[in-house]
């Protein structure tokens, strides 16, 4: 009998696999990349065509060596990587480090790990696809050349072991000039004017919104205009002058990219994006069932399609007819329409199998293995299902001249409601659906409310938003989210606090820098042409060494030019007038991880350190004493009084020592202008500096 040899990435698959296949195959796994650029050089020959050196990655040597064992019982060798372009370049490379030159070699690729998926791929064996290859090596030599070049720049400049990255100094701008933006914010005041009305023949009020005069809208933004429309109005007599009737569709979700997963994952389990992925690949590679041995939950969970197959998608439909209804089960598949590229190599994620309900596999699962998989499984069956259908109210009320709304709804058919809602589902109205009111029902006043309001900053970037704008402005792919984020916090260029992330000293330094000399590798548009060209390779209308050819020039230019103005620019450690109480010496500035601190010029001789608080000059409001910077344990900058913790003066921005005219507290720097710190008081005036 013929011996076949399948090699997958990860060995998880490898006993899923295993179970669906006969004693004639040997499965076994090559623990992702076996060969990669050395990490002790460019390793890119750019005197020669840009031809990439690439060597066996250090610790695979074994597993070579067992692989190429494998290799020489077998018949006919099936390479089984994931199906995207990185597991292309890894089935690549495997080719090229155990020799199958000549050698019967298959290329397969399965988008769910199930025994008709696997058995299919067999019977549909296909060379590999060296477009999508190279559109990994291009990628894979970008990203080289970015931080190679770049990283000793910023060892140079701030510490060692900081880095640059093509997607993630981009991203590391995004988060820099949001939070430039909400700095810079100054809100504006605005008050509400809500009206409770008694209903006639009606046990409860109804709370109408002020809108306008005339039927112009009117937006109230003083005390003083609020309480000039309140008098006007408290005796007037309220009648509803028109009430609309009608319905309102929300349509079906659609199912899950990647993106889109750790978005939403973010939102309603609180996972990191980094746990969301971790997850979504054990319930993609299998878990052992009972009752069932080990089973791939899911579909493959990098994708940004939204496609399903015809078999899924009947099969979707078929079992929600018979669970829910005929009614529940769409009509025909929903369609994303989109500007940017949508590569639509696999499926959306969704359940291998929708019949394997979360409830039949929560024994089986961990508790956070079973929530993500039964957020997925709910948005795939909500896809499948009618949208839902609300009926809705809308009155408008008169008060002499001024015009209040109201509005209410209600569901009348809950359709694909009745398995997902999501986590940004709209709050509807407090009110009641009243079906017996028109226009000649009456009103009588019971209480005018009105509320002071301010305009909010945009708000902070989270890991889901972050992610929503990188994948809305074309930047990185799928499997590049997670590392991205990851890195960012890792080197300490931002810090994660509730969810939110704020720039550290450290990324405003590493950010300064990118922009100064390199503002096209930090520039969005630039960035996301490049993704366009990497998807135009995978296609195979453009030439991949044509566009790494194309980059290399113009960055070169740039850190030579980098290397002149940085060295004029080299931080030398600052001395300060505080004196090392174990040497005597005067301590001078380091640059740590967490940013600033004091250190003994003597090291190693003393190994003196202590906090360093940067002084402003500016006295605390609160007792007199000098404001100082310090920092957040997570690295997060903000102002607070040196006599800590008698005083607990704190302030996220920098506090100005000019009072506010206005209400007296302490005014604060927000861009160009100075604003009061009091919300409730709002007054800013333009900063002279």
């Amino acid at each position: 009998m013929a011996k076949y040899l399948v090699i997958v990435e990860s060995p998880a698959k490898v006993k899923t696999i295993k179970k669906f296949l006969g004693k004639n195959y040997e499965v076994t796994a090559s623990n992702g990349h076996v060969r990669d650029l050395p990490k002790s050089q460019l390793g890119i020959d750019v005197e020669h065509d840009f031809e990439p050196k690439y060597i066996t990655i250090r610790g695979k040597g074994d597993i070579l060596a067992k692989l190429r064992k494998e290799v020489k019982k077998a018949d006919k060798v099936f390479l089984a990587t994931d199906p995207d372009r990185e597991g292309e370049a890894i089935s690549w490379h495997l080719a090229k480090a155990l020799k199958l030159e000549g050698k019967s070699v298959c290329r397969i690729s399965f988008n769910e790990i199930t025994k008709n998926a696997v058995k299919a791929s067999l019977k549909a064996p296909r060379e590999i696809d060296m477009d999508l290859v190279n559109a990994q090596q291009a990628r894979r030599m970008l990203d080289r050349m970015v931080g190679y070049k770049i990283s000793p720049l910023l060892w140079a400049k701030v510490k060692r072991g900081l880095s640059a990255g093509r997607v993630q100094s981009v991203a590391l701008r995004m988060i820099c000039d949001r939070e430039e933006e909400i700095n810079a914010f100054i809100p504006d005041e605005y008050w509400s004017l809500d009206a409770k009305l008694a209903v006639e023949g009606e046990k409860h009020p109804i709370l109408a919104k002020f809108y306008g005069k005339d039927n112009k809208k009117v937006v109230i933004s003083t005390q003083q205009e609020m309480e000039q429309i309140r008098q006007e109005i408290q005796t007037a007599d309220y009648r509803i002058l028109e009430v609309k009737k009608g319905e309102r569709i929300k349509k079906a979700p659609l199912p899950f990219t990647t993106s889109t997963l750790q978005q939403e994952a973010s939102k309603t389990l609180n996972f990191s994006i980094q746990k969301t992925m971790r997850i979504a690949q054990q319930l993609y590679e299998g878990i052992d069932i009972k009752g069932q041995g080990t089973v791939g939950l899911i579909t493959y969970l990098r994708t940004d399609s939204v496609r399903i197959s015809e078999e899924a998608d009947q099969a979707a439909r078929e079992y929600i007819a018979s669970a829910y209804g005929e009614k529940y089960a769409a009509g025909h598949a929903g369609k994303k329409q989109s500007s940017v590229k949508i590569q639509d190599a696999h499926e959306a994620i969704r359940p291998s199998d929708i019949a394997r309900t979360p409830v039949l596999v929560k024994e089986s699962l961990s508790r956070d293995q079973f929530r993500l998989y039964q957020l997925i499984w709910r948005r795939f069956a909500a896809s499948r299902m009618k949208e839902a259908v609300y009926e809705t109210t809308s009155i408008t009320i008169g008060a002499g001249a001024y015009r209040f709304h109201v509005s209410a709804s209600k569901i009348a058919f809950d359709g694909f409601l009745s398995v997902y809602t999501a986590s940004e589902e709209e709050k509807e109205g407090n009110n009641v659906l009243l079906k017996s009111i028109d226009e000649n029902t009456k009103l009588k006043l019971q209480e005018l409310d009105g509320k002071q309001h301010f305009t909010q900053p945009p708000a902070h970037y989270t890991e889901a938003s972050l992610v929503k704008a990188l994948e809305e402005l074309g930047i990185g792919r799928p499997s590049t989210y997670s590392p991205t984020i990851t890195t960012l916090l890792g080197r300490r260029y931002v810090v994660k606090e509730n969810k939110n992330l704020y720039i550290t000293e450290l990324g405003e330094v590493v950010n300064s820098i990118m922009k100064e000399s390199f503002p096209y590798i930090v520039d969005e548009h630039f960035t996301a042409n490049m993704e366009s060209l990497l998807d135009k390779v995978g296609e195979g209308t453009v030439n991949w060494k044509a566009v790494v050819s194309n980059f290399y020039p113009d960055l070169e230019e740039a850190v030579a030019h980098a290397e002149k103005e940085l060295e004029k620019v080299k931080i030398e450690d600052e001395v300060t007038d505080v004196i090392c109480e174990e040497c005597g010496r005067n301590m001078v500035i380091k640059y740590g991880p967490h940013g600033k601190f004091l250190a003994c010029p003597g090291f190693p001789d003393c190994r003196n350190t202590k906090p360093y608080l940067e002084k402003t000059g500016i006295a605390c409001p609160v007792c007199g004493k000098e404001v100082v910077i310090k920092k957040t344990k997570k690295g997060r900058k903000f102002y607070g009084c040196e006599n800590n913790p008698e005083c607990e003066f704190i302030s996220w921005q920098k506090p100005s020592e000019k009072p506010c005219p206005r209400c007296g507290s302490y005014m604060v720097e927000k861009g160009s202008k100075l604003a009061c710190s009091s919300e409730q008081c709002g007054y800013s005036e333009k900063s002279v500096k």
